[in-house]
């Protein structure tokens, strides 16, 4: 029953808050590895795109007003990664927010000694437990990246892993799913990169994923839709959890990318 009422409201805010055809190839312009998605696959990313938009409150900060176009690029990059899921999965955050360009926020730490230090990086894109997704504008483009670098799929990726905690790079598998596989295809992978790293070696997907198990998840979600040929010929057994998690497999979309 609450379902049907859930599918009903979807319903009544895709007809009153559509996007219409030439936005959507403005997004599509702006993020050309959307349009390797068959014409059903595009087609229901624009409806949760729509409903992403009427859910959440993304809105600027530090100065920068976010117009629809940017809303829409968030919007559609956010949704790839739930396009045979639910909107649901993101379902325990309202908020986006988006700096104009890298933000710097304030870290504190206590080291062996007891001292409080605290630490100021810059940072393209950050996401809270049953927070936040917090945004760079000058970064929320694929395009404006060498390699496959993706902010928006990195961030929203960690929201998945938050599902059950902290992002760790173990999000909660569908039934039929067995952890244990899953755990030994991404250790594996994760120590040949942090190997590749350490040794000042080529890594097939950004480096950043050395630095922890969550971070290797989504720099892996990243490659997953970005560069899916890269993913799955490098890390193979990852490629294949990835498949059966987000139900999807970008390699075989046959588009030209990755």
């Amino acid at each position: 029953m609450l379902r049907r009422v859930r599918n009903w409201q979807r319903r009544r805010v895709l007809a009153r808050h559509p996007i219409d055809a030439a936005a959507w190839a403005g997004v599509i312009e702006r993020v050309p590895f959307l349009g390797d998605l068959n014409e059903d696959e595009s087609a229901r990313l624009r409806d949760w795109t729509a409903l992403f938009l009427h859910e959440k409150s993304i809105h600027g900060a530090g100065g920068y007003e976010v117009d629809e176009e940017t809303r829409l690029v968030i919007g559609a990059q956010a949704c790839l990664l739930i396009l045979n899921l639910d909107l649901d999965y993101y379902g325990d955050w309202v908020e986006v927010i988006v700096y104009p360009d890298e933000f710097i926020p304030a870290r504190e730490y206590v080291d062996e000694a007891g001292v409080v230090h605290t630490v100021r990086k810059p940072l393209a894109g950050e996401s809270w437990l049953q927070g936040p997704v917090i945004l760079s504008a000058a970064d929320v483009d694929p395009s404006w990246h060498e390699g496959p670098v993706n902010v928006v799929i990195h961030e929203f990726a960690h929201k998945l892993d938050m599902l059950n905690g902290d992002a760790n790079g173990m999000p909660p598998l569908h039934p039929g799913m067995d952890p244990k596989v899953w755990k030994a295809a991404f250790e594996q992978a994760y120590q040949d990169l942090r190997r590749r790293v350490e040794r000042g070696l080529p890594a097939p997907i950004d480096p950043y994923g050395a630095e922890a198990p969550g971070e290797f998840f989504a720099v892996a979600s990243e490659a997953f839709f970005q560069a899916p040929k890269t993913l799955q010929a490098a890390y193979p057994a990852v490629y294949e959890q990835m498949r059966q998690f987000y139900r999807q497999d970008p390699a075989a979309r046959g588009g030209g990318h990755g």
